[in-house]
């Protein structure tokens, strides 16, 4: 690029193109954004001396004076740093009109000048205007100018300008969009250079006009933003040439693609979704089925904890630990660590909502995964890996490039060697700024969590523009491998146990308050709840929200409330325990048993049509969720999916935890043993199956139908059985010990299904994207079936 030069005498002169031998780097400089007129200067105008005849002239002046009062002696302005005439290098304006977004981004400071919005209004019949004449005496343009910054009377003024600022032409045109979102700081002036606000001062009026959401306004990822959304951001703008109102949009969706002039609006939209589509799809093929946006991950955690309280986290920004963190260079690596129910994964989410603006800002990247056991896509190392260059891609289009073109591997080892080799060019990259990795909850990484800790370690070794946090619960494993880091550091919940009791106090007012106006609780009874939460929660948030989740139950009434909780024991085993007595003693315990034998054992969270296939009950689904209300301070349902409430329920009905109540609570869940839970789940899948699958479930009437195309229909005829389609065998080899022979029955039962419905059962799989485990599902019931009984 260009800049124009400021010297000592005011004047200003046209820099060979950047970098050069004399300028090695791009300077710091001001850009300048505005309407064309008439007499606009030109790079020939420059050039030849006759620059200063035409009134475009001044806007030049004006840019650079203001950017002399800012410190910086560099400055851009579109009209004359282009070299646009006949006789220039075409791929000079191609290049130009590909950077335009970056070159703006890049700026110090963007001037927007407005042209038709003036300061200096006719309005000397004004009563208010009259009184500062009379008090000031002879107020003269220059003097109404310079006495404009004081605020007295400056806002005299801001009715007339605002109103103009509303209909600016600056707010019409198709160039100007990419103006507004790209720059750090814009400052907006009058036609007389008089400064009205910035970006951030003029936020609500700036979405008032165009309806750019003020998330996009205030720096955030425009990946955050749908593909339609943005584009819905330049459909009342105006372009001189029609094709600029496709080309305008290239660094909305950080695509780079030729200036085709004369091809028309449509030809060049379609090439431009053309480049959009194949990103995407691209990016999609990360996932062998059901793309995880950590983005959706995020949002759905802190849902189903109750939204992010901030002065539950803010606590983390004054720790020593924390702060040497992030403000040491050489300290690239902190490791949040805690015991269950502490808040680790509440505290991430805060970390990232607080870091990601003044990161995005200074054109950073942030790129994190959450880590969760029950759900096997989001609970091993190339999930991770996934997710995170997933998230980076998004925010650096051009780190596509760093993709595989083809599909990836099959086989586990060979994908994580792809995916973390992609992982380190990308970060790598030399165009690539300071990038921050969070990845939460390490612990509840099941596979390849020692090639995710040593693949973290690495990244801290030796890539110095790379910070990363992570957490995990206190686990010997994991300490061993990130202690290999040299410079890092640690904040130990236990140890900062003053910080966490208080942040748990304000997750406890904040309960108390939300129960008081559901219950319509008085001032005694809000005093006495908070007291006795206060007194037992050990610092342990999910204590607390289990507590209250209880408290909230319709079935509790207010005049119970207190005896009720009193029931409710310190600390979360005894918690726990304390949950299963009372399920076990309401009349539908065997229902709840075998639901919680089910959520328990599955190897994804499953639906409630799903569940419907594996317990038996009259009722519809309504039923399935009072039931799944019972067991409450286990399970939740979120958008009909049904979780755990946290992970250390789950292990404690698996009988893992340390309490002598979780060996008791995982045989009464399973009083004949897992086996006969695989084995019902199983049988049952065949059953359904048997019943549901058929030729062409989706209706499509063509073979080889293109599979993106696909829509499920509604109702979806296979809701019911999408778990089973994909797991039953597992179910089946989980069912039998390695001494065991299938017994005939069970023999006959396989056979029967796969002559009647195997050619069924591919086709299901898929239309489920599942056909990756249906070949492995294949290949371990070959294995499980005597050589006369095999699929082939």
């Amino acid at each position: 690029m260009r800049l124009l030069e400021r010297d000592h005498t005011g004047d200003f002169r046209l820099t060979k193109r950047l970098p050069n031998d004399k300028i090695p780097e791009i300077p710091p400089y001001a850009i300048l954004s505005h309407t064309w007129g008439e007499e606009e200067v030109l790079f020939e105008d420059l050039a030849d001396g006759t620059a200063k005849n035409k009134s475009g002239y001044a806007k030049i002046q004006f840019c650079g004076a203001q950017a002399e009062r800012d410190g910086l002696r560099f400055f851009w302005v579109d009209t004359c740093c282009i070299d646009k005439s006949d006789k220039a290098d075409k791929a000079e304006l191609q290049h130009a009109l590909n950077s335009m977004f970056d070159w703006y981004r890049r700026a110090a400071k963007c001037y927007v000048y407005l042209a038709d919005v003036s300061t200096y209004q006719e309005i000397t019949d004004n009563h208010d205007w009259k009184l500062v004449v009379r008090r000031s005496g002879c107020v003269t343009r220059r003097w109404v100018l310079q006495k404009l910054n004081i605020p007295a009377i400056a806002n005299l003024f801001s009715k007339g300008w605002k109103q103009a600022f509303r209909q600016s032409r600056w707010f019409t045109r198709g160039w100007t969009l990419q103006e507004l979102i790209a720059p750090t700081i814009i400052e907006f002036f009058s036609k007389e250079g008089f400064r009205l606000g910035d970006k951030k001062s003029l936020e609500k009026e700036i979405h008032d006009i165009t309806g750019i959401p003020q998330r996009a306004l205030q720096g955030s990822p425009l990946s955050d933003f749908s593909v339609t959304e943005r584009m819905k951001w330049i459909e009342k703008r105006n372009t001189k040439y029609e094709e600029d109102k496709v080309y305008s949009l290239f660094g909305i969706f950080d695509v780079h693609m030729p200036i085709l002039y004369g091809e028309g609006k449509e030809k060049a939209f379609d090439r431009l979704q053309e480049k959009i589509n194949k990103n995407s799809h691209r990016l999609i093929k990360l996932w062998p089925a059901d793309p995880r946006d950590p983005r959706d991950e995020k949002k759905r955690i802190e849902l189903a904890k109750g939204g992010l309280l901030a002065d539950a986290y803010r606590w983390v920004f004054d720790n020593p630990d924390f702060n040497r963190w992030r403000q040491l260079a050489e300290s690239r690596l902190l490791w949040i660590k805690g015991d269950p129910g502490k808040g680790k994964t509440m505290l991430l989410c805060g970390i990232i909502n607080e870091l990601e603006r003044p990161i995005a800002i200074n054109g950073g990247n942030l790129a994190y995964f959450f880590c969760q056991a029950t759900d096997p896509r989001i609970n091993n190392g190339t999930s991770v890996l996934r997710g995170l260059i997933y998230l980076l891609v998004q925010q650096q289009p051009r780190l596509l490039s760093r993709l595989p073109e083809n599909t990836y591997p099959s086989d586990d080892a060979m994908v994580w060697i792809v995916l973390s080799k992609t992982l380190g060019e990308m970060l790598e990259d030399p165009n690539l700024k300071v990038t921050y990795l969070v990845i939460d909850a390490l612990d509840e990484c099941i596979k390849d969590q020692q090639k995710l800790l040593r693949l973290i370690v690495q990244i801290s070794s030796i890539s110095a523009r790379v910070k990363l946090v992570v957490s995990s619960r206190n686990l010997v494993q994991i300490e061993e491998q990130l202690a290999i880091v040299a410079q890092q550091s640690r904040l130990s919940l236990e140890l900062n146990a003053e910080s966490v009791a208080a942040a748990v106090e304000v997750f406890i007012h904040y309960k108390v308050l939300c129960l008081s106006r559901l219950k319509q609780y008085d001032s005694i009874m809000e005093n006495f709840i908070q007291e006795y939460l206060s007194s037992n929660a050990n610092g342990t948030f999910l204590w607390v929200a289990l507590v209250c989740q209880a408290l909230a139950d319709p079935k509790v009434r207010k005049w119970h409330t207190l005896t009720k909780l009193r029931t409710f024991p310190p600390g979360l085993d005894d918690l726990y325990a304390r949950m299963m007595i009372q399920i076990d003693e309401s009349e539908d315990t065997d229902l709840c048993k075998e639901i919680l034998a089910v959520t328990t054992i599955v190897r994804r969270p499953i639906n409630l049509p799903e569940l419907t296939t594996f317990v038996e009950m009259r009722g519809d689904v309504s039923d399935l969720e009072e039931l799944i209300g019972l067991c409450g301070s286990f399970l939740m349902i979120r958008e009909q999916t049904i979780y755990f409430v946290h992970q250390s329920a789950k292990e404690f009905l698996q009988g893992n935890a340390a309490h002598q109540a979780s060996r008791e609570a995982f045989g009464w869940v399973f009083p004949l043993g897992m086996d006969n839970v695989n084995h019902i789940i199983f049988s049952r899948s065949l059953i359904a199956m048997s019943a549901v699958l058929r030729r062409d479930m989706y209706g499509l009437q063509a073979l080889g139908f293109p599979i993106n195309e696909i829509q499920t229909p509604s109702p979806d005829p296979l809701a019911a059985v999408r778990y089973s389609c994909v797991f039953w065998v597992d179910y089946l080899r989980d069912s039998i010990s390695k001494k065991d022979m299938l017994q005939r029955n069970i023999l006959d039962t396989i056979q029967i299904f796969l002559e009647k419905n195997y050619l069924y059962w591919l086709e299901t799989l898929s239309l489920l994207r599942a056909m990756p485990e249906g070949v492995i599902a294949i290949t371990q019931l070959n294995g499980l079936l005597p050589a006369d009984k095999t699929c082939f």
